[in-house]
């Protein structure tokens, strides 16, 4: 599990529940598929490979996932997703390009921001653009966006699935990131699982947090099953 610290670990299932996205898309979209004799390349190859033919998820996958989701909800196919990735790929040299920082918009198409260093050695930046219909991505993107905190390249480093003022957090270098509350970082699971068996403040003495924390876990667990059973 070493090899796993830092990179998350996720069942389609899993990431189903955190997205709201059908399991079996994701595993289609990470594992390819056929349909009607024709055969349908994965967007993209995982970032964990255990080696038991099963798919699972890193949290770089997560946030593509995420990307990637609302882009086919709003009518682009999955195979202009797929073109758009392998495009910004080789522009990026990022394997997972969705889930990075760099996508920009004008209200009608997305681009790529991309810097470039000109014959004086001057950078500078150059906008490619990878869709050219006519769809909001500015409503579809940066709502998304704003809930990631990136690094100094771009790379997401954890997302906060309520925005910040709700407290969890998911990040790759704790947990092998599962849901956490961010003031005291105990996964979301166990104290949910300790404020339905305790009273809260039983569970807050038992697990030394804030009532509080326990109460925002039940409450994000709650919703997390809500949306499984949608």
């Amino acid at each position: 599990m070493e090899q796993l610290i830092g990179v998350g670990l996720y069942t389609p299932a899993e990431a189903g529940r955190l997205l709201h996205v059908s399991p079996a898309k994701i595993s289609r979209w990470l594992r390819g598929h056929d349909r009607r004799g024709v055969r349908y390349d994965s967007l993209w190859a995982p970032q964990v490979e255990l080696g038991d033919g099963k798919v699972y998820l890193g949290f770089r996958d997560l946030m593509e996932v995420r990307i990637a989701d609302k882009f086919i909800g709003y009518g682009v196919s999955p195979q202009r997703i797929r073109a758009a990735i392998r495009l910004a790929r080789e522009v990026l040299r990022e394997d997972r390009p969705l889930s990075t920082d760099r996508f920009r918009t004008d209200g009608r198409d997305i681009f790529l921001r991309v810097v470039e260093k000109d014959e004086q050695g001057e950078e500078r930046e150059r906008l490619l653009n990878l869709f050219r219909r006519q769809y909001e991505f500015k409503q579809i993107i940066e709502p998304l966006l704003k809930t990631i905190d990136f690094d100094d390249r771009g790379a997401p480093l954890q997302w906060w699935p309520l925005g910040k003022r709700g407290h969890i957090v998911v990040d790759p270098a704790r947990s092998f990131g599962q849901p956490i509350d961010s003031v005291t970082s105990v996964p979301t699971a166990v104290l949910a699982a300790a404020g339905r068996q305790e009273s809260l403040a039983t569970a807050a003495r038992i697990y030394e947090v804030p009532p509080a924390a326990i109460q925002r876990a039940m409450q994000f667990e709650a919703q997390m099953g809500l949306r499984a059973a949608v």
